[in-house]
C-alpha cells in the first residue's frame, strides 16, 4: 500500500506550455479593459489635448464640454441597462426628438412642472411599448427600436408641424437646465444624479444581477427564476425615461426644439459611448461609470477637433474607426471565451 502511495505522489507533473496560457492571458487581459481599458486612452487624450491647446484646460471649457454632454450622458446611462440584458434601443435619438417639441409647446402654456411631468411620462410609455414588443411579441430589439424610431418621429414632425419651436429666455422653464449651483448647471447635475443611480442600480441590487443574468444567458436566468422578460420591459422603461429628460434638458439650456434634431447622430453617439465603453454588444456585461467615461472620451475627441480647426469630416472617419475597434475587441473577447 505504502508503495503505491509513493508512486502516485511522486508521479512527474506534466509542465504548462506557453501555448496552453495563452487563452488565459488574453482573458486576463481583455478582463483588464473591461475593468479600466477606456480610462487609459481618455487620460493620453486628455493630456495630449492640455499639450496640444492652451484653452482646452480652461475650467469653463471643461464644464462646457460635460454641459453639452449632459442629455446624452443620461441616455447612455440607461441605455447601457439594455445593452447589459442582451437589447439595443435605436429609438432613443426620435424619443429625444418628440420630447424636445412635447415639453417645449407645453413649456410656453404650462408650468415648468407639468410640462416635464407629461414629457417623462411619453418617453417612459414609448419605453414601455418597446418593451412590450420586443418580449411579448418577440420581435427583434434592433428592428423594433428602428421602426418605433420613424414612427415617433413622424409623430415629432406632427406635433410640431415641422416648425422650430423658441422659448421665451425669460421663462421659469430656462432655470431647470441653466440654474448654476456651485459654478455648475444644474443640467450636469441631474446627470451625475442619473449616472450614480442607474450605476447603483446595476451594481448594488439584485434586479442589477437579474440584468446581468438576464444578458448573460437569458434561458439559464428563467431557469432560476428570473423574470427575464419583465427585467428587459423595465430597461426599455428607464432608456426612454432618460430619452424624454434629456430631450427637456436641451429644450431648457438651447430654448428651442425641433423634431428633426439630430436623432439619427444622437443614437449612434449613445451606441458608440456606450460600446467603447466596454459593455458587451452581445449582453451580459457593462458598466454605467465606463459608458460615461466612453461617452466624455468621444466628446473629447470632437472637442480636439474644433479647438484644432480640423476639418469635421474626419472626426466622423475617426469615431467609425473607434467603435469599430471597440466592436472587435468584443467579440475577439467573447470568441476568446467560448
Amino acid at each position: 500500500m505504502s508503495n503505491q502511495t509513493t508512486d502516485q505522489t511522486n508521479e512527474p507533473t506534466v509542465p504548462a506550455s506557453p501555448v496552453s496560457s495563452g487563452p488565459g492571458n488574453a482573458l486576463r487581459f481583455m478582463r483588464s479593459w473591461r475593468t479600466a481599458g477606456i480610462g487609459i486612452p481618455f487620460l493620453v487624450l486628455f493630456v495630449a489635448l492640455s499639450i496640444a491647446s492652451g484653452p482646452f484646460l480652461h475650467a469653463q471649457n471643461l464644464i462646457n464640454i460635460v454641459d453639452q454632454q449632459a442629455a446624452t450622458l443620461c441616455i447612455a446611462a440607461a441605455g447601457t441597462l439594455v445593452l447589459v440584458t442582451g437589447g439595443l434601443d435605436l429609438s432613443v435619438g426620435a424619443i429625444y426628438g418628440l420630447s424636445t417639441v412635447v415639453v417645449g409647446n407645453l413649456a410656453q402654456h404650462q408650468s415648468p412642472f407639468v410640462a416635464i411631468s407629461v414629457t417623462l411620462a411619453v418617453g417612459l410609455f414609448v419605453g414601455l411599448i418597446n418593451g412590450l414588443i420586443v418580449t411579448v411579441f418577440k420581435i427583434n430589439a434592433l428592428i423594433t427600436t428602428l421602426a418605433m424610431s420613424f414612427v415617433i418621429g413622424g409623430i415629432a414632425l406632427k406635433v410640431s408641424a415641422g416648425n422650430l419651436i423658441v422659448l421665451n429666455l425669460n421663462s421659469n422653464f430656462y432655470k431647470f437646465a441653466n440654474t448654476m449651483v456651485w459654478r455648475v448647471p444644474s443640467a450636469v447635475l441631474m446627470m451625475l444624479l442619473v449616472v450614480i443611480v442607474l450605476s447603483l442600480l446595476l451594481t448594488r441590487t439584485t434586479f442589477g444581477r437579474h440584468m446581468i443574468a438576464s444578458g448573460g444567458n437569458a434561458e439559464a436566468a428563467r431557469l432560476a427564476g428570473i423574470r427575464v422578460n419583465r427585467v428587459r420591459i423595465i430597461t426599455f422603461v428607464l432608456s426612454g425615461g432618460a430619452a424624454a429628460l434629456a430631450g427637456a434638458i436641451d429644450t431648457s439650456r438651447l430654448l428651442s426644439a425641433q423634431a428633426a434634431g439630430g436623432g439619427n447622430t444622437l443614437a449612434f453617439t449613445v451606441l458608440a459611448g456606450i460600446v467603447v465603453g466596454g459593455t458587451s454588444i452581445a449582453g451580459g456585461e457593462g458598466s454605467v461609470w465606463r459608458t460615461f467615461i466612453g461617452v466624455l472620451f468621444i466628446a473629447l475627441v470632437g472637442n480636439g477637433f474644433v479647438l484644432e480647426q480640423i476639418d469635421p469630416l474626419y472626426q466622423q472617419i475617426v469615431l467609425g474607426i473607434i467603435l469599430l475597434v471597440a466592436v472587435g475587441l468584443d467579440a475577439w473577447a467573447r470568441q476568446r471565451r467560448r
